[in-house]
């Protein structure tokens, strides 16, 4: 079975990406992150004032991803060679006004200089935050979103590459073991039926007792029932197939490779416990072992 042919790029659930970007206004940067969950879920961290466009950015993300917890942050300030601040005269005089006032009630000196009066209130405000709008800024946002989101998909796509060829490598160890077994099974009934004529030869030797051929073919052909993995090796060679095509989609299938793992790891292991056989046995210590592998590498897929 080629675990190769025509295999497309998987989707890691965990992935980063970033992007800057500056107006006459407002300097950004975003980054978003994502790390493993059954199922999405986004949060976003951005300035108050673009509360609004929460549904936006989650809509935004959810058209390119469809699991795992994704974080989006925001990091706003004012463009180079905007001032950051602003200092309102207007309420700074009223403010001195009144302690002008005071002073002369209270016969007290006035402070010596303004630093303590730029601590109160609306005497300093920050121009960037006071002067962002959701709906004019969203358009310069989702610019940056959708680059950051681009950068993020790349991540992803070279994490996705790494962990295809490590199920197909996988996929290769099942399907090898599989046709081992399904050399050997055919060969087992008949080495019971022989080591049971040796056991009975050895246990009525010296005796006139004879061996009963249809008591023997009985008892081998009850063994030969409890034994087929005819049935098991049919079903994991389907999964096996099925399992390829998923990696051959267009579309990232982790879900899909999750599900169809448990159905391969369950038909291994019926056929490790009807394998009354060593060299079944290893091959099925192998088989298992690839599927554990697979499993550990699909919490990761999209």
């Amino acid at each position: 079975m080629d675990f190769c042919k025509g295999c497309r790029v998987l989707l890691s659930m965990t992935g980063f990406g970033a992007s800057k970007g500056q107006n006459e206004r407002l300097s950004v940067a975003v980054e978003i992150r994502a790390v493993n969950n059954r199922y999405l879920k986004v949060n976003s961290r951005f300035p108050d004032a673009y509360a609004a466009l929460e549904g936006e950015i989650e809509r935004v993300v959810r058209e390119h991803v469809s699991r795992g917890t994704v974080t989006v942050a925001f990091d706003v300030r004012p463009a180079s060679g905007v001032s950051a601040v602003r200092l309102n005269a207007e309420v700074l005089t009223a403010y001195w006004s009144q302690m002008k006032d005071l002073s002369r009630q209270l016969t007290v000196g006035l402070p010596a200089d303004l630093a303590n009066f730029l601590t109160l209130p609306g005497v300093v405000t920050d121009s960037a935050r006071g002067e962002l709008d959701a709906e004019r800024d969203w358009s310069f946002l989702k610019t940056l979103l959708e680059e950051a989101i681009g950068r993020f998909k790349e991540f992803r796509q070279r994490e996705g590459r790494s962990m295809g060829d490590d199920l197909r490598l996988n996929g290769k160890v099942i399907s090898g073991s599989l046709d081992e077994i399904a050399k050997t099974a055919s060969e087992v009934v008949k080495q019971y039926r022989d080591k049971l004529l040796d056991r009975i030869h050895e246990l009525l030797k010296g005796t006139n007792v004879a061996i009963s051929e249809p008591d023997l073919i009985r008892e081998v052909s009850m063994y030969a029932d409890r034994c087929d993995i005819n049935e098991e090796i049919t079903r994991l060679r389907c999964h096996l197939e099925q399992f390829e095509a998923f990696l051959s989609d267009k579309v990232s299938q982790g879900r899909k490779l999750d599900f169809l793992t448990q159905e391969m790891f369950r038909e291994v292991n019926t056929i490790g416990s009807k394998a009354n056989n060593v060299s079944l046995a290893r091959c099925v210590v192998e088989m298992k072992s690839a599927v554990e592998r697979i499993r550990e590498v699909l919490q990761n897929v999209e």
